[in-house]
Order: structure tokens, then C-alpha cells, then sequence
């Protein structure tokens, strides 16, 4: 299963720079073009949608076990053919497609789009899955719709969709490093004594 962009191209963020809450600059935002390129191709790639969403996982898991930590129920299994064949999976890998599916309907709306991504990394604070993951399903999503789309597959869609992708994880690491900040300012405030109940 080699695919030459695999783990290339949509590197995460580093996890020291997650935890000290520097913030890395927006990446720039699509052009027309690319924007043009992604829903184009999109029209194809939804005509395999669940097959989509079964390739990008397993790949995931297999070229990125450490991945399966924090996913429960996949947790453990080490065959995949039974991952190939899980409904658990079909059904994860269709709700992965179905944002993706959403990210590319609000290509014209950045601000929605913007909401849309901020909200998953929030989702996936209290999820406990780290942004040093979100990068990786970018690269697998585009292995596997090379061969979907074949000859239409040309560097420029590439590049649209690693653009996207770039900004989608983006957008999803400050939702998580907000809901991260908000869970410690909580914590914090709830174990500060309450000055009004303390004896003089």
C-alpha cells in the first residue's frame, strides 16, 4: 500500500508547540482555482464515499498504529481484514467523509468552514485525540482518491487538497488548544479555595 505522499506534505504540528500553545501562522487560503479543482474532483470521489472512508482508515492504522490509541473499539484489533470488513469503521470512516463532504460544500463560506473545523478540534479535545493526528488523515484521504480519480489526478488537485487539508488542521488544532485552555482555566478555578468560606 505505498503511496508516495503518504505521512508527507501535511505534517501536524509538533506536540511540544501543542503543549506550550504557540499558535503556528493560518496557512494561506485557496484560490479560486483550487477551490474550482477540489469540488470538481469531489464529484467523483463521493460516488465512493464509504470505500473512501474504509481505505483512508486502514491505511491509517496501518502505516500509523500508534493512531489506534485513541480510537476504542479499534483499539486491539491487529487483522486488517477485520478491520476491511468492520461496521464500526464503515461507520467512523463515513462520518470522516460526511465533514469532508461539508468542508468542501462551505469552500465559498470561509467563515462556516472556519466554524465547522474549529468545532471538530474542540470535539476532539474532549475526544482525547491529540492534534498530532489530524494531519495524518489528510495524507491518507489523498492515497486513497489517487486511484479513484486516475488520470484526473494531476499536481494541482493534489495541491488544492493538501491546501485544504493545511487549513482544516489548522483551524481543528486551535479548536482543540482553546478546549484544552478552557478544561485547565476550569480545572484551575475549581481548586482555587473560595476566599468568601475561609476563616479570619
Amino acid at each position: 500500500m505505498g503511496c508516495a505522499i503518504s505521512g508527507s506534505g501535511l505534517r501536524p504540528r509538533t506536540q511540544e508547540k501543542e503543549r506550550a500553545g504557540l499558535k503556528e501562522d493560518a496557512p494561506s487560503s485557496l484560490s479560486p482555482n483550487q477551490i474550482q479543482l477540489i469540488k470538481e474532483s469531489w464529484r467523483v470521489i463521493e460516488e465512493d464515499i464509504a470505500r473512501v472512508g474504509i481505505i483512508m482508515f486502514v491505511r491509517l492504522f496501518e502505516t500509523h498504529p500508534e493512531c489506534k490509541d485513541v480510537f476504542f473499539l479499534f483499539r486491539d484489533v491487529e487483522d486488517l481484514e477485520r478491520l476491511r470488513t468492520s461496521r464500526e469503521l464503515r461507520a467512523h470512516g463515513l462520518r470522516v467523509m460526511s465533514f469532508i463532504e461539508k468542508s468542501v460544500s462551505r469552500l465559498d463560506q470561509l467563515q462556516r468552514l472556519h466554524t465547522l473545523a474549529l468545532d471538530l478540534g474542540r470535539s476532539h479535545y474532549r475526544y482525547n485525540a491529540p492534534p498530532k493526528y489530524f494531519g495524518y488523515v489528510g495524507a491518507e484521504f489523498i492515497c486513497a482518491v489517487q486511484p479513484i480519480l486516475q488520470d484526473k489526478w494531476t499536481p494541482e488537485v493534489e495541491q488544492a487538497w493538501k491546501a485544504l487539508f493545511a487549513y482544516v488542521t489548522w483551524t481543528m488544532t486551535q479548536g482543540f488548544l482553546e478546549e484544552e485552555r478552557n478544561s485547565q482555566l476550569q480545572t484551575t478555578s475549581r481548586d482555587r479555595p473560595d476566599k468568601r468560606n475561609t476563616a479570619i
